[in-house]
């Protein structure tokens, strides 16, 4: 990942950043004439990371976000460290039944970002992309995030097929995401060590990554559209894998 930093917005954004990662924090701008505990807030959290807050009109934030919903805040920060899968792998327990998200070839930032909430909120340990043709860390990714572009590590794998072998060798079950898949999400048994991976926008899983998957799940659809948003999909298995897990006690 690019060490290049990057401006993000939005007041839960910002405060993700300033209490996750305050290291990271380079500069705060905040509309002049926000008033409220929110604002008197990040600018409390800004100081305590030795960040001097600017207080500047909306034209000014309007002009450096360009025109985005930036809710009256601004912050320039350095883009979390990625994490290499030989760290990623050597941190992971089987017995405690790691949780991990996979997108191979995701394009879209809002999916990107949506996809590292979702696995926050699920308790994956990391999401694993791939180096080529996939969406890096952006302003639109860190927003749609919310804050869990430095909750979740990132891993970029350059070889996904070597990358999920690598995986199981770590004890993991690597299960695809399919829409052909004759096993459903609620037939499978996901209460183990688990690696979840998806296929990129419309094309879904490549051929050689679906052959290094160890199984198949799709998800039943009951109306008339055929699949759902890929980070939705998501969200939905890895909250059946969590729930799975709950159920055994895990």
């Amino acid at each position: 990942m690019s060490a290049k930093p990057i401006l993000v917005w939005g007041l839960h954004t910002v405060e993700a950043a300033l209490r996750l990662a305050p290291g990271d924090a380079l500069e705060l701008w905040v509309r002049d004439d926000l008033q409220d505990e929110e604002a008197d807030g990040l600018v409390a959290l800004a100081r305590g990371a030795g960040v001097k807050p600017q207080r500047v009109n909306r034209a000014t934030l309007d002009r450096l976000s360009g025109n985005a919903l930036h809710q009256g805040v601004l912050l320039r920060r350095r883009l979390p460290a990625g994490q290499e899968l030989p760290d990623l792998l050597a941190t992971l327990d089987p017995a405690a039944n790691p949780l991990v998200l996979v997108l191979d070839q995701i394009q879209d930032p809002h999916n990107l970002g949506a996809c590292l909430r979702v696995a926050d909120g699920a308790g994956a340990r990391a999401v694993i992309v791939t180096r080529d043709r996939s969406a890096s860390l952006s302003p639109t990714v860190a927003k749609v995030a919310s804050g869990a572009v430095d909750s979740v590590p990132l891993v970029a794998v350059t070889n996904l097929a070597r990358a999920l072998e690598d995986v199981k060798k770590a004890g993991l079950w690597v299960v695809g995401a399919s829409h052909d898949a004759p096993d459903t999400l609620y037939t499978a048994d996901l209460a183990r060590p688990l690696a979840l991976v998806f296929g990129g926008e419309g094309r879904g899983l490549r051929r050689l990554t679906r052959e290094h998957c160890d199984g198949l799940v799709s998800i039943p659809m009951h109306g008339r559209v055929a699949s759902l948003n890929l980070s939705t999909a998501a969200a939905v298995c890895l909250f059946e894998a969590r729930r799975q897990l709950a159920g055994r006690g895990a």
